[in-house]
């Protein structure tokens, strides 16, 4: 498998870059790198009819959102809701780096997009993403009618840690009872727990996301070694994933993340559920957030939307 060209071209700025390995800083500095770095080859913005910053109740105090509507709803009209979980290693990315993202998936699948600031590591530790991620879920269920949304025709997307954080709450879904997606999109997610499949190892240096990262990022989050093989850590760990909602799952060939993200996929259908693999074999890990520079980038952006719209009319009154 050779490189995209233009990932190739991509990750040679990104190897002129002044800023330093997000391993080799504190959590903070991190964020502000990864705050600073990662909008420039970000799809370019698009208008929306309407975002909100809100902030919603939590067992552990208030978990911020951000609500896109991306037109205004006719008479009596409820849209399908996307909640959307960002990528950053558990311990970086915010609302604001994936403002991009999220106002392009609201327009290009017509529904409104909650994203979802879940707690970050160091100082949150494992499991406080994942615990505000499902009671976000729930809460945008409860109140989907006065967002102008439709609670019966929901899905849930999110991008490596925020992958991981989807697999998680689509289990959680099911086990609480809630009402269940539609959709899980996992993109490029961590699913496996410890890393130690041979992607890990094949890409660990060099394509945006370095084992060197990950290791810290998994420091940063688990608060315990065993952490590591905990389901709402590594799903792909799990005894049963029988009952999930469908799933559209994408991984990058040049990705540390590639292998359990396919092994996960397997695992889903061996399960009974429906999945959708697709692997961009000559992308890298990120290659969405790189969509303004990366044409499949935007193809994979709009193959996501595609799918909600898919899932969100099959399911339509």
């Amino acid at each position: 498998m050779t490189l995209d060209p233009q990932i190739e071209y991509v990750l040679g700025l990104i190897e002129k870059s002044p800023y330093p390995e997000l391993h080799s800083v504190s959590a903070a500095e991190a964020r502000e790198i990864f705050e600073i770095t990662a909008p420039p080859l970000n799809i370019r913005p698009e208008d929306v009819f309407r975002t909100e910053d809100r902030w919603i109740d939590g067992v552990e105090g208030d978990i911020p959102i951000r609500i896109y509507t991306p037109h205004e709803p006719g008479l009596g009209e409820k849209l399908p809701i996307l909640v959307f979980y960002h990528g950053g290693g558990f311990v970086v990315g915010s609302l604001d780096s994936y403002d991009n993202l999220c106002r392009a998936l609201a327009n290009r699948a017509d529904c409104i997009v909650v994203s979802v600031d879940y707690r970050l590591a160091p100082e949150h530790k494992f499991p406080a993403a994942v615990d505000d991620a499902l009671e976000a879920y729930q809460w945008v269920s409860d109140h989907a009618g006065e967002l102008d949304g439709d609670a019966r025709r929901m899905a849930i997307a999110g991008d490596s840690a925020g992958g991981n954080i989807t697999a998680v709450t689509a289990i959680g879904i099911r086990d609480e009872g809630d009402i269940a997606p539609l959709l899980q999109v996992l993109i490029y997610p961590v699913a496996g727990g410890a890393p130690e499949t041979p992607s890990h190892y094949d890409f660990a240096e060099g394509l945006l996301l370095t084992r060197a990262n990950i290791l810290w990022f998994y420091d940063q989050y688990l608060d315990q070694p065993e952490d590591v093989a905990d389901p709402r850590f590594a799903p792909l760990l799990a005894d049963d994933l029988s009952g999930l909602a469908p799933a559209l799952v994408i991984v990058a060939g040049h990705d540390p993340l590639r292998d359990e993200g396919i092994a996960y996929a397997e695992c889903l259908r061996q399960a009974g559920v429906g999945v959708e693999l697709t692997n961009y074999e000559d992308m890298v890990h990120g290659f969405l957030s790189l969509a303004d520079a990366v044409d499949q980038g935007k193809t994979a952006i709009n193959q996501v939307a595609a799918a909600l719209r898919t899932a969100f009319n099959d399911n339509s009154v």
